[in-house]
């Protein structure tokens, strides 16, 4: 059993109750719900009238093994991404500070639930990752695969973020997303400066605060997860094709996530008008130079004639003894 959370919204209060039957009542100044993408907190605002929620699986699952470190160094470089795209699935490997390998496998429930022996699981990887056998190694490979099924990616967006000043959420809990895009833990991270900010801005009146916190992060945390789940379309159909500018917007620097989001679409803009503008400026130039210099339709003819009187000389064939000019 897991312990469960209520709260007493009119009183500002929160029950904690636990697997033992024991329950815990306690009041507070603010409750900050950062529990997650299954928020208990959340739950909560869903009993609110005016509050937004929704919620979106993907159809793909990720499972996580591990590369062990070979004679004490990494099995691989670790200053490369690795990836082995498959078609609707693939496979990364993010090094770890132990000299292991953390290789997570993105792929459809339906091939998941395709395996399952260890037999098969072998099978699976000598089609499709036989460079990663030896790497992982046979026996780990039959035992972690499964060691814990297939896990779910969700993506939540909700809005507002608080109720009155008394409450507010925060990371998952307020905008899961999908992994695609290596955001999920940076935003979260940005909600803690963003709030910080305005609550310096507010001089720490949550009456101000949370309204205004809701304001600013709701429109990037949605841009996130927008950001999110179209990257995961791109990377399944292989169209990694993101422009530099964009990605380098978005995770090295502050630049807001709606705001490289109208960027994007402003580059893209400019990119297709330039394509049209230059397919008219080809077609306008020439057109103008047939007109400047129109050819000699004689000459042209005469051209003409010589290549049918070619096609038809070799349609037919020589006679024994003779040669074929071409």
């Amino acid at each position: 059993a897991s312990t469960s959370l209520t709260l007493i919204i009119s009183k500002w209060k929160y029950l904690i109750f636990r697997p033992d039957g024991s329950k815990t009542q306690t009041q507070a100044d603010l409750i900050v719900g950062c529990d997650g993408a299954f928020s208990a907190v959340r739950k909560q605002f869903l009993r609110r009238s005016r509050f937004n929620y929704s919620q979106t699986y993907i159809p793909h699952g990720y499972m996580e093994l591990t590369m062990p470190p070979r004679n004490g160094e990494f099995a691989m470089k670790p200053n490369y991404l690795h990836i082995w795209p498959r078609n609707t699935f693939m496979m990364i490997a993010l090094p770890n500070l132990d000299k292991t390998f953390t290789c997570t496998l993105f792929m459809p429930f339906e091939e998941f639930e395709k395996i399952s022996t260890g037999d098969e699981v072998i099978e699976f990887f000598q089609k499709y990752f036989p460079d990663a056998i030896p790497l992982i190694g046979a026996a780990t490979l039959r035992r972690d695969y499964f060691r814990l099924p297939a896990q779910a990616m969700v993506s939540v967006k909700c809005s507002p973020y608080h109720i009155g000043d008394k409450c507010v959420l925060m990371g998952d809990a307020a905008h899961a997303v999908v992994p695609f895009y290596g955001q999920g833990m940076n935003a979260g991270f940005e909600d803690c400066i963003v709030f910080d900010e305005i609550m310096n801005q507010f001089n720490e009146d949550f009456s101000a605060v949370l309204p205004e916190y809701s304001r600013v992060r709701v429109p990037d945390d949605h841009a996130i997860a927008d950001l999110a789940m179209y990257n995961y379309v791109e990377v399944i159909q292989f169209l990694l094709h993101m422009l530099h500018m964009f990605f380098s917007n978005v995770t090295f620097t502050r630049t807001r996530y709606h705001v490289a989001v109208e960027r994007w679409h402003w580059q893209d803009k400019v990119i297709n008008r330039g394509l049209l503008l230059g397919a008219v400026g080809a077609a306008a130039g020439g057109f103008y130079l047939l007109i400047k210099n129109p050819p000699d339709i004689n000459k042209l003819a005469i051209t003409a004639e010589k290549i049918w009187n070619k096609m038809a000389d070799l349609k037919t064939p020589p006679s024994v003894g003779a040669a074929s000019q071409i």
